[in-house]
């Protein structure tokens, strides 16, 4: 079911260059790819009513992440933004999620679903495993929560990081080996794409669990909230019933729009070995 990948160490160096120059046009492809496809989502299974926070990448705020609300809205989710203005990545941020996630969590009917993209992804497992009685399954996109430390990213999204989080590149780096690698205690999915454009894709591979999986789209880093195979696999996952938790299928069609999804094995203390 899965290819084994043998990787010995940490990727070195971020995405290839071709895959980061071309991550805009990829961007804007996704975005027209889902026009044609939203008729195809009324035939998606509906949800239960449960809530769902949506947690932004890097350098983006809720807006990025509007359409990917209203589509889980329209399938019957109380789909929640993060609403704490542009995501910087710094650490007091992270208390403020906290926070935010806590009064979600108060609101809500039952436990919290999340979906992270990118970074957001990385502090949706961060709450997971922090608060794991509170989540009902954490849903990554992109998210780079086995890197083990700023080479693993595109290098000017790296720079970007340092000026906006105000950390230098030790305390990046520091600060990314911090980050639980391991899947949470809950069900968990990890969208990743081999063309990813700001991260190396090795880092957003989820080690095989028994409520973990990983899911390989073609597309872009930044266009996964707008790649109608991406925003299948989430409806997909978030009408499973709670407790009944089972992987993606790749039958039929889905066996030629989805990759067979890779699986890292070599592990120590969570991360690639």
């Amino acid at each position: 079911m899965y290819e084994t990948l043998d990787i010995p160490e940490p990727p070195r160096g971020g995405p290839s260059f071709w895959d980061s120059a071309t991550e805009l046009p990829r961007v804007m492809l996704e975005m027209v790819s889902l026009g044609y496809s939203l008729p195809w989502f009324s035939r998606v299974a509906r949800g239960d009513g449960h809530t769902v926070m949506v947690l932004p990448g890097f350098t983006a705020g809720d807006q990025s992440t509007l359409v990917l609300r209203r589509l889980l809205g329209l399938l019957n989710y109380d789909a929640l933004p993060w609403a704490l203005g542009q995501n910087t990545g710094s650490v007091e941020l992270q208390q403020q999620l906290r926070v935010r996630f806590q009064d979600v969590v108060d609101s809500a009917q039952g436990a919290v679903s999340i979906v992270g993209q990118s970074l957001g992804g990385v502090f949706a497992r961060i709450l997971a495993h922090e608060f794991p009685d509170q989540v009902r399954q954490v849903i990554t996109l992109g998210s780079p929560f086995a890197s083990s430390g700023p080479d693993n990213v595109n290098s000017l999204v790296s720079r970007l990081f340092q000026n906006l989080s105000g950390m230098s590149e030790e305390e990046m780096r520091d600060q990314m080996t911090e980050f639980p690698a391991a899947a949470p205690p809950v069900p968990s999915t990890a969208i990743y794409s081999r063309s990813d454009g700001v991260v190396h894709w090795t880092t957003c591979v989820e080690y095989e669990g028994e409520q973990a999986e990983s899911v390989e789209v073609v597309g872009s880093h930044s266009g996964m909230a707008f790649n109608p195979m991406v925003l299948n696999v989430i409806a997909d996952r978030l009408s499973q019933p709670e407790g009944g938790w089972t992987p993606f299928e790749r039958r039929g069609c889905r066996a030629i729009l989805y990759p067979e999804p890779a699986q890292v094995e070599d592990i120590t203390d969570g991360r690639l070995a």
